[in-house]
């Protein structure tokens, strides 16, 4: 395969990247964001330059851990998964056809400075130029490229020098008049103005020394047009009445008119139309290639990865780009536009901070030359201030970027995750620490222990059935030496007194204290026995256990009826509200299990289930098999963390662990003595109705635990399990 010259040097990457920023930023934005902050107008360049930093150190990075990839695009996608792959490269779409968009709306102006003609209609018509140059492959040298920088450094250094003696102090009074909220605003409207900081990526595969040039292109070209803007801004406000630019469609013109006169003007327009045209030029032929890009790995629909046999060009990526263009000229207001675009560049560098955290924390191969300095602080403080900037832009820019992730998500769901079996580096690597978490979570149950465990008996249920329960409890405890408290709960009517009745019970029936305390021997731990009389049972269980210091209550269970599921059960309420963990058993019997089943829905085995399990298995001198779902749809990369993660529990616990029998719906290879898997957060029916994890009929008993209510994961623990999982 033939491969890139990598002929590209300093200067070069220097004139890339200063040549994508100096267009809109300051021929446009300037009178925009004067009218939001004011002379502060100046200081919003300089701290949006700043806030740049971040996702240019991270592009820089990235860039030469991967020379060859090329695109923000990638970089996320690679980085983060197809999710996140998909807002990224919508919201970089849209961030480029928004920019090109703001060109020509607002380089428009500056042509009309010479030609007597309506502002939309040229737009439009340059724009529909532009589009047709693109469809026919028609594409800038570098020669022109380098010629328009020039122009633009040539006619504003001739601006800035000219126009600076005639600076008026006066015009910077009331600096911040605005406050730190049109600062902050104008900050994120002209964020756009250094989006083509870090363009010089997509290229990277041709710059030679690249670990060297690359990242002193991206920072030097970003240190040297964040000095021009300020300069330039600060030279426009300070030549011009307070309030006479802002708002203004010419605001450099305008000010070269004051100081200048014709010549500057001239040259003025010359250098904006040039560089107006070029980057919406540029804009709509990288914009385009996001939705190619997405098409061939199967985030968008093949259509838009198709080439032309005659042009060699995305038609229909181009297409459908130059479509949205129109409609952005032809509908929305330059403010908008201009808000829309920084708000989604804005999302995307924030994108590109999160992804190098990603790349380093995870397992793929990463092998950067240039590693960003105060790593990880410094990609944090480029996503949160990017949100800071965000929630100060004003609620069309909020809701425009809300509306791009909402409905990128939606694509993902609908078209995307039914096709593409990918993960990006970031999901491993939460993945990889939820498992530690786990195993952590393991260890701190273990040394918790279980010194005392309530059977409670609600009912007569029959002498074997009584023996298998306590029998089960007694080897949950003997790790920690502990003892099985067995209670009989007999509920009465509210209308009977609880004394007589507690008094008439115990006269008819002295056996169950003696019979239960006899199986103390049997079961090698003591066992004591008492009887609870009450008028509800469900209260009277609980009460006893926080009276008692109980540190776990088991007790039978039987699958709930229609009624029950819909009304509630007093087990389930028990389960929910218990100051301990609770071990609800479907008694099928209990007779020295060997093989004892960990059961699990994919994620991480709960602490409790896994501490319930290795009891058994320890005192049964047996061994643990792990049943989860055959997951035929995760990729190679989850199946080899999920083997270590078992690899490393199977370290943890002091019985053996037999290679994970995956479990489908056709049944299972070797059948247990007992099963034992986790709750549904506390509630029975997620056990009981089938949205708890399913497993085959054992044909055993089945022990489903119930952890007490503090200890049981919140709500965004779950779900990131279930997201990573």
């Amino acid at each position: 395969m033939k491969e890139l010259e990598r002929d590209l040097g300093l200067p070069s990457v220097l004139a890339i990247s200063i040549g994508a920023m100096i267009g809109s930023g300051i021929f446009i934005l300037p009178a925009l964001a004067l009218k939001i902050a004011g002379p502060a107008v100046i200081l919003a360049y300089l701290l949006a330059g700043l806030l740049v930093v971040p996702a240019a150190l991270s592009k820089s990075e990235m860039a030469t851990a991967m020379p060859e990839a090329g695109g923000t695009y990638i970089y996320i996608e690679r980085g983060m998964g197809p999710l996140l792959g998909t807002v990224a490269g919508v919201g970089t779409w849209f961030s480029l056809s928004f920019k090109g968009a703001l060109a020509l709306v607002g380089g428009v102006p500056y042509l009309l400075l010479l030609l007597d003609l309506p502002l939309k209609p040229v737009a439009l018509g340059l724009a529909g130029l532009l589009i047709l140059v693109n469809l026919i492959g028609a594409k800038q040298t570098g020669r022109l490229q380098v010629g328009i920088v020039v122009v633009m450094l040539a006619a504003l250094g001739w601006f800035a020098a000219g126009s600076a003696p005639g600076v008026q102090s006066s015009n910077y009074a009331d600096f911040f008049a605005d406050g730190i909220g049109g600062l902050l605003a104008a900050t994120g409207l002209v964020f756009v103005s250094y989006a083509g900081v870090t363009k010089v990526a997509s290229v990277a595969e041709e710059v030679e020394n690249p670990s060297r040039n690359i990242p002193l292109g991206i920072l030097g070209s970003l240190a040297f047009t964040t000095v021009l803007y300020v300069a330039i801004v600060a030279v426009l406000v300070g030549i011009t009445d307070p309030g006479t630019i802002a708002g203004s469609l010419t605001p450099v013109a305008d000010a070269a008119q004051v100081t200048l006169g014709e010549a500057g003007v001239v040259a003025v327009i010359l250098a904006a139309i040039l560089a107006l045209i070029s980057t919406a030029n540029a804009g709509i032929l990288s914009s385009s290639r996001y939705p190619f890009a997405m098409s061939r790995d199967g985030l968008a629909p093949p259509s838009l990865s198709s080439v032309s046999d005659r042009f060699g060009t995305p038609v229909t990526s181009i297409t459908l780009t130059g479509a949205v263009l129109l409609v952005l000229i032809a509908f929305v207001p330059i403010l908008d536009i201009a808000k829309l675009a920084s708000a989604f560049q804005i999302m995307v560098f924030g994108l590109i901070n999160v992804a190098v955290v990603a790349f380093r924390e995870g397992n793929a191969e990463y092998d950067p030359a240039f590693t960003s300095p105060l790593y990880p602080w410094m990609q944090v403080f480029g996503a949160v201030t990017g949100v800071l900037l965000l929630t100060q832009m004003g609620t069309v820019a909020l809701l425009g970027a809300l509306v791009i992730t909402v409905g990128s998500v939606v694509w993902y769901a609908a078209y995307v995750r039914p096709r593409v079996r990918r993960e990006g580096v970031a999901t491993d690597a939460i993945r990889r620490q939820v498992g530690r978490n786990a195993l952590t979570d393991v260890a701190d149950a273990t040394k918790d222990g279980t010194h005392q465990i309530l059977v409670a008996l609600p009912k007569e249920i029959g002498h074997d059935r009584e023996r298998a329960l306590v029998a089960l409890a007694a080897d949950v405890v003997r790790p920690d030496d502990g003892r099985v408290v067995a209670v009989r709960f007999e509920e009465i009517p509210d209308q009977a007194p609880l004394t007589e009745t507690a008094a008439v019970q115990s006269s008819t029936d002295i056996s169950f204290e003696t019979r239960i305390e006899a199986l103390t021997d049997e079961v090698g731990v003591d066992v004591e026995a008492d009887e609870v009389v009450s008028h509800d049972t469900k209260h009277a269980i609980v009460n006893f256990a926080e009276g008692h210091e109980i540190d776990a209550i088991l007790a039978e269970h039987e699958p709930l009826r229609l009624r029950s599921r819909l009304l509630g059960d007093p087990v389930d309420w028990v389960a929910r509200h218990a100051p301990c963990n609770v071990l609800l058993v479907d008694n099928l019997g209990y007779d020295d299990p060997e093989h004892v089943v960990l059961a699990g829905d994919g994620t991480p085995f709960s602490p409790r289930t896994v501490t319930v399990a290795g009891a058994v298995a320890s005192a049964n001198d047996g061994y643990i098999s792990l049943w989860y779902p055959d997951g035929a749809d995760t990729t190679e990369q989850h199946r080899t963390t999920m083997d270590d993660y078992r690899t490393d529990l199977s370290e943890t616990l002091s019985v053996p662990i037999r290679s994970g029998t995956v479990w489908t719906d056709g049944g299972t290879q070797s059948p247990p003595d007992l099963l034992v898997r986790s709750g549904d957060d506390g509630r029975l029916r997620g056990a009981f109705s089938g949205d708890g994890p399913f497993v085959p009929n054992p044909g055993c008993t089945t022990v489903t635990v119930y952890p007490r209510v503090d200890r049981r994961p919140p709500l965004g623990r779950r779900l990131l399990e279930r997201f990573v999982f």
